[in-house]
């Protein structure tokens, strides 16, 4: 009479397995960073981009002399958080020189605004 309480134990969980296994592959588990495999034509993801740089003119150029000017992002990882944080590597133009920059981004879609530049740094 166990064994069929334990043949049912071990069937309910290598189904939770599998369901843990299929819900960690199509969504990201909190702390896990996660490669963003169409960076280029990802319109949210360029748009962060752009957004990183308008900041980082705002915050520490105010309009001076070596402005830079979006190109786009060219690689991208993302890391669930509270909300979503990119680390994004940007590429911008300053004073006519392409440059590349390291970007990361927070955003929380319910908070005003909803996008938070964390850091900006040229790449190394």
């Amino acid at each position: 009479m166990a064994a069929p309480h334990s043949s049912s134990v071990l069937t309910i969980s290598a189904l939770l397995f599998i369901c843990f296994l299929s819900y960690s592959s199509v969504n990201a588990l909190p702390g896990g960073i996660t490669e963003i495999k169409d960076v280029k034509t990802n319109k949210q993801v360029q748009d962060l981009g752009k957004f990183s740089v308008d900041e980082y003119n705002l915050k520490f150029k105010k309009g001076e002399e070596g402005s830079l000017t979006f190109q786009e992002v060219v690689k991208g990882q993302k890391q669930v958080v509270e909300g979503m944080q990119y680390f994004l590597k940007v590429s911008a133009m300053e004073n006519g020189t392409p440059k590349l920059f390291d970007a990361v981004v927070v955003v929380k879609e319910w908070e005003t605004p909803a996008n938070r530049l964390i850091s900006f740094d040229p790449s190394s």
